[in-house]
């Protein structure tokens, strides 16, 4: 059962790995056997995390909206592991205002890095990978909010909606390539920086939305990330698996 979930020999790329959840789905990645490149703005911002673990993994600086800083980070890829097979797009920001007050800068930044780096990232990996003639992965990070929304995020819902739709887009035209697209749509995930709003009267009442009546963990995310991932979904493209103690199907 382990071989199904093995990433033995393959080459993963992460994007925006500096943040807690980029960190946690490289060490995964890892673990299941694959070399592991985390990519971030500043490589400096990973390079610890690269160095600790080991020859099987390498930290590379990769802005998703700047196409040459895409094109040199796979170069660095291919020259240390070769041609990258696996590609998680996580890399993501968000604006929290009100749509009154949501400026078009914000709407362009956001959409920039969540929508627009995620397309051009993902297709020049995977230009790679056929040209390499490699079978290959996609796994999208979204958000339940691509699936409903909150008040605040305007910008990001939107976003997150987008990638949901460009993972099944790219599904239909890329399974003739062998490559296979999913995403991810984690809920409400406990972080250092949300802490505080969930200990809140407001955060409270949001936790009592959810079925499970709690956060949702880096951990919660392991195993459907290895199933996307890996061999064990090998007849899965173009679908979309929510983690979010059933918060996006309660309706009260």
């Amino acid at each position: 059962m382990s071989e199904l979930f093995s990433l033995a020999g393959r080459v993963a790329l992460v994007t925006g790995a500096s943040g807690g959840l980029g960190r946690h789905i490289g060490r995964v990645l890892h673990a299941a056997g694959a070399a592991v490149v985390l990519a971030a703005r500043r490589p400096d911002s990973v390079a610890a995390e690269a160095e600790a673990l080991g020859d099987r993994a390498m930290a590379v600086a990769l802005d998703v909206t700047d196409a040459a800083s895409i094109a040199a980070a796979l170069d660095a890829v291919e020259a240390r592991f070769g041609p990258c097979d696996l590609l998680v797009n996580n890399a993501g920001i968000a604006a929290t205002k009100p749509f009154l007050d949501h400026a078009e800068d914000d709407w362009d930044r956001v959409m920039d890095v969540d929508l627009r780096g995620a397309f051009v990232m993902a297709q020049a990996a995977a230009k790679r990978m056929v040209a390499a003639g490699k079978d290959g992965a996609i796994v999208n990070i979204a958000s339940i909010l691509g699936l409903r929304v909150i008040p605040g995020v305007a910008g990001y819902a939107a976003a997150k909606a987008g990638l949901i739709h460009l993972t099944r887009q790219m599904a239909v035209e890329l399974a003739r390539h062998r490559i296979r697209v999913n995403a991810l749509a984690p809920g409400y995930i406990a972080t250092d920086i949300n802490r505080d709003f969930f200990a809140s009267d407001a955060g409270q009442a949001l936790l009592k939305r959810i079925p499970q009546r709690r956060l949702g963990t880096v951990d919660d995310l392991t195993g459907p990330l290895l199933l996307l991932a890996s061999r064990a979904g090998a007849h899965m493209t173009g679908s979309v698996v929510t983690v979010d103690g059933g918060h996006s199907v309660n309706s009260l």
